[in-house]
């Protein structure tokens, strides 16, 4: 007897149970309400623009305005802080440049966001 033969029953009942976690997330209705894109920029930058344009795609596709907001000043604190206080749900996006998460600690002593989180 191959101890690696596996039935057919065998295989799709292991994949199947594997998949169905995958239903019910897949069953949740998201976004239900629009989603916030804040930028650290402000208005009319190539930022700026870049949201707007994607999110304008991104409103279409999935069906609920995108609201871009921008938060720019205090390199790029100002609107990290308001991403990292925002509600951990999943309707906040954050567009920065690479010194609000690599330079910034560096420069600051202390920020109004953790950037290891």
């Amino acid at each position: 007897m191959d101890v690696f033969r596996i039935s057919r029953r065998s295989a799709l009942a292991a994949g199947l149970v594997t998949v169905m976690p995958l239903r019910r997330a897949l069953a949740q209705a998201y976004p239900d309400r629009p989603i916030r894109w804040i930028v650290a920029y402000a208005a009319g930058g190539g930022t700026d623009t870049l949201a707007r344009i994607l999110g304008a795609a991104m409103s279409l596709r999935l069906g609920q305005p995108m609201v871009i907001e921008n938060r720019p000043g205090a390199a790029t604190n100002i609107g990290a802080e308001a991403a990292a206080r925002s509600a951990p749900d999943g309707y906040t996006v954050f567009s920065a440049d690479n010194g609000t998460l690599v330079f910034n600690p560096a420069l600051f002593r202390k920020l109004p966001y953790d950037p290891d989180r």
